[in-house]
Order: structure tokens, then C-alpha cells, then sequence
């Protein structure tokens, strides 16, 4: 399939350094978004974009949050930016809920925990949808590259 990531790369410079649990969040959202996503490139003004599969990098420069996107052979065919505003809130209830649940697993029982994941999984399909919403015109993901993608966005907000 062409539509789709073949790399990820998640520039960290000048980020603060992840906890374990963060770490591990990213290492999850990458193996998983590489064995299985979504990711399109679509026609823009009248130019037919190169196809994938596509080489990403995702950053945060200037406050921005920003895609570069290349062929499987390095050739870059775009780059486009988006504000993090839209996104701020959803991080931030996102990790509050994330810390409840990493508490939670250690000291309460199943229901609990179950609840609590619950709202973590819904916390976490609003960022997709954001993010869904904020690449229209410029990549079509599905929901579950978006969820992907969400995770990494806010491990790019860590700190």
C-alpha cells in the first residue's frame, strides 16, 4: 500500500526528557502506527502529490507543530505546520488523566482502573479527531493513524 507511513522520526531537541511511562507511550504509538496506518497526501492546488509510502518527522518549531514529509527515498514532497492551540486543552486533560491512570494500576481495583481507562480512551479519540480535523486539505489519516499520531504529539508536549 502507498497511502501510508513507512518512517517516523520525532525531533527532541530541546524537549525535556520523558518519563518511563512517556517513553513507553512513544515507543508503542511508533511500532504501532508503523505496522499499521493510514496516511495520504492529497491534491493541492490542480499539482498531484508524489505517492507514498512517506518518510515523517514530526517537531515542534517556533511553537508550532510541524510535518515534514518525504518519499520512502528521502525526496521531501512537503511540509506543512499547525498551531498547537487547538490542541493545548486535550494535552494537558490528557496527561492529567494519564497520571490518574498510571496511579490507579498500581493501588486500585479493576473497575476503577477500567473507569478510568475509559475516559483516557475518550480523552484520546478527541485529540484524533482534532488532529483529524486540523490536516484537512493538507494529509487524510484514518481514525486510528490519528489516534497514533495524537500520542506522539503529546509526547512532542511533554514538558
Amino acid at each position: 500500500m502507498t497511502n501510508r507511513i513507512c518512517h517516523i522520526e520525532i525531533d527532541e531537541k530541546g524537549l525535556a526528557r520523558p518519563t518511563p511511562e512517556i517513553e513507553q507511550e512513544r515507543r508503542v504509538a511508533v511500532f504501532d502506527l508503523l505496522e499499521e496506518n493510514s496516511f495520504a497526501l492529497p491534491v493541492r492546488d490542480g499539482r498531484v502529490t508524489p505517492l507514498g509510502p512517506y518518510r515523517l518527522s514530526l517537531a515542534i518549531r517556533e511553537g508550532r507543530l510541524v510535518f515534514d514529509i518525504a518519499t520512502e527515498d528521502t525526496v521531501k514532497v512537503g511540509e506543512f505546520h499547525l498551531s498547537l492551540g487547538p490542541f493545548r486543552q486535550v494535552v494537558k486533560d490528557y496527561f492529567q488523566i494519564c497520571e490518574s491512570y498510571f496511579e490507579a494500576v498500581k493501588r486500585l481495583p479493576p473497575s476503577q482502573i477500567e473507569a478510568i481507562d475509559m475516559a483516557r480512551r475518550g480523552i484520546h479519540n478527541e485529540g484524533a479527531r482534532v488532529l483529524q480535523e486540523r490536516l484537512t486539505g493538507k494529509a487524510e489519516v484514518d481514525i486510528d493513524t490519528a489516534r497514533r499520531l495524537f500520542t506522539l504529539i503529546c509526547v512532542l508536549h511533554w514538558g
